[in-house]
């Protein structure tokens, strides 16, 4: 099913093995092709979505047999995620995989392309790899967001799902991502310590902001060298919050450059960049090797033109 329009009736879902221990938005993210995420979460919100007849919230857990059902979704979308996956693309994420064994694949997802399709994505990193290895079952294990490059779990086996999905509830994994943001960050390490508080725009886009009654949010700070005009950051998040990289350098004056979300009228003097300049760079998962992403061509690019602007002494 493509549109919105083809959810016009009462649809029904029962769980399976594959989908045991699956957030309920997850799911229906998956199922619901065409709709929004943002209208999917106000069907949760609204109590259209109901679990053995009862209501959930968007992270409630599946079980064997639920029955899920979801109300008429009364209205209409254009097609745009009917776009078959070319044979071009797919083989092109395939050569991306930077892991693979088993019940594990990790890719090196590129800039711009979302990790699944909908809300107008006629495709995304997940249906891309599901059609270039024609195999049915592959799950993302976590998410990274459209414009930041880097690196993506993905699972083979429902049992490697839930056995990472847990170990990065329990923060067990450690993620690392390279950032390029606006201006000379002051503090070689630091540890940015700030709630965050997801909100929704007047058009349903989720946004998030510091606030006292938000989530507890950390992240870990470092810097790898100063430029004149900007600083390379790497970055890990102690917590697991939408935009946490981004916020957090907000909050303490230094947004990344390319972020046009969040900071994006801070001034920058540098040079213009093509993208939001966020990295997944390493992944140290227990029981496998690290990880690794090296600096995409661009971000590359960018840093050699900040570095020919009298930068500063790379930090050790």
């Amino acid at each position: 099913m493509n549109s919105t329009q083809d959810w016009q009736s009462v649809t029904w879902f029962e769980v399976d093995e594959h989908q045991e221990a699956q957030r309920i938005d997850n799911f229906l993210f998956s199922r619901l092709k065409g709709v929004p995420k943002s209208r999917i979460y106000r069907l949760i919100r609204e109590g259209q979505v109901r679990v053995n007849k009862k209501r959930v919230k968007a992270e409630t857990k599946l079980a064997i047999g639920d029955q899920i059902r979801v109300a008429p979704i009364r209205f209409e979308q254009k097609d745009e995620s009917a776009v078959p996956v070319s044979d071009k693309v797919a083989q092109s994420l395939l050569s991306r995989v930077v892991y693979e064994d088993e019940g594990l694949m990790v890719v090196n997802k590129p800039s711009g392309i979302a990790v699944h399709g909908g809300s107008g994505v006629a495709y995304g990193l997940i249906e891309g790899l599901r059609a270039a290895t024609g195999k049915k079952y592959l799950e993302l294990i976590h998410r990274i967001d459209r414009d930041t490059s880097g690196l993506v779990m993905i699972s083979k086996k429902r049992s490697v799902l839930k056995t990472l999905q847990d170990l990065l509830r329990e923060h067990k994994i450690q993620k690392t991502y390279a950032a390029i943001v606006k201006g000379q960050v002051s503090l070689d390490n630091q540890l940015i310590d700030q709630p965050l508080l997801r909100y929704e725009l007047a058009n349903g886009e989720r946004r998030v902001r510091v606030s006292k009654d938000g989530k507890e949010s950390k992240t870990q700070w470092k810097v790898a060298e100063r430029f004149m005009h900007a600083t390379l950051v790497y970055a890990s998040p102690l917590s697991g919050r939408t935009h946490q990289i981004r916020v957090h350098g907000l909050s303490i004056g230094h947004p990344l450059v390319g972020d046009d979300k969040y900071g994006h009228e801070t001034e920058y003097r540098g040079p213009n960049p093509r993208r939001l300049c966020l990295h997944a760079m390493r992944l140290e998962i227990p029981g496998y090797e690290t990880i690794e992403a090296p600096l995409p061509e661009d971000m590359q690019s960018l840093v050699a033109q900040l570095r020919a602007q009298k930068a500063d002494k790379p930090v050790a």
